[in-house]
């Protein structure tokens, strides 16, 4: 049966997360999922990532097996066709016969944007914290979160049930002009796990918490942080598999700010 990998974007503020769901059609997966079935007939199709509501994607991964022979651009096109303007399949491309976005992936990788200011054309795509944040302070709690740690007070209560140790391979903190991103690297996550960890940062950052609580916490797997940054910030970046290059600059997904120097020429006209 012919197996092709796809590359999607979304933004999520419309919809009820990734994955189908029984009490609700609007999914990303439940769309892909009518195109599909509608242009080749049906379809299994699965994703490397089960981002919540209202989280977008710019490198979400699926794979999609059909028995009709259809070529993969025929297939982007044909999908982009059927889908609505919030999603939309970068690329299609054949892959290896039994190849999985979730199983043979290696590693996810979210970005979270947290913005300075008040935005009206960014704001479903930053958090707006208000007070100032220390990015020095951020920086330096982030690099407690990197290795093999117990992330239970880090993951919503639906993590019941699962092992909650993670093994994080990086946590990155940078500047661009109103931003401050935070992008974190893992083979797996909790639920709610990245936005908690957010949150935690942005409260090191306004000097509400000192990083050894969070120390603390990683250590003795509790108590749990209860504070969640909203999804509106954040982006699954990318998904990588064996042999993929990891190295990729820390940048906006979704810029908030007027270019340098608009002002001036706006007055020069």
């Amino acid at each position: 049966m012919p197996t092709f990998k796809l590359l999607i974007e979304y933004e999520g503020t419309r919809y009820s997360g990734w994955q189908t769901q029984t009490n609700t059609s609007r999914t990303i997966q439940g769309h892909l999922q009518r195109a599909a079935d509608e242009l080749v007939g049906r379809a299994s199709l699965g994703g490397a990532g089960r981002t919540d509501a209202g989280v977008h994607a710019v490198g979400q991964v699926a794979h999609l097996r059909t028995s009709r022979r259809i070529r993969p651009e025929e297939l982007e096109w044909g999908l982009n066709e059927r889908l609505p303007h919030d999603i939309h399949v970068l690329s299609a491309e054949t892959a290896k016969e039994g190849f999985h976005a979730r199983r043979d992936a290696t590693a996810r990788v979210y970005v979270y944007q947290i913005s300075r200011r008040r935005s009206a054309l960014a704001k479903s795509f930053v958090w707006w914290v208000k007070d100032r944040l220390d990015e020095r302070r951020m920086t330096e709690a982030a690099a407690l979160l990197e290795g093999k740690h117990d992330f239970a007070a880090f993951a919503d209560k639906r993590a019941a049930g699962e092992s909650t140790l993670v093994v994080v391979d990086r946590v990155e903190v940078g500047e661009a002009g109103d931003l401050i991103l935070i992008r974190v690297a893992a083979s797996h996550f909790l639920w709610k796990m990245v936005r908690k960890l957010v949150a935690a940062l942005a409260e090191v950052g306004r000097k509400g918490m000192e990083k050894s609580e969070i120390e603390s916490r990683l250590r003795e797997g509790g108590p749990r942080f209860e504070p969640t940054a909203p999804p509106s910030g954040l982006f699954l970046e990318s998904v990588h598999y064996r042999g993929m290059e990891t190295g990729r600059r820390l940048e906006p997904i979704v810029p908030v700010g007027r270019p340098e120097g608009s002002w001036q020429r706006a007055k020069k006209h």
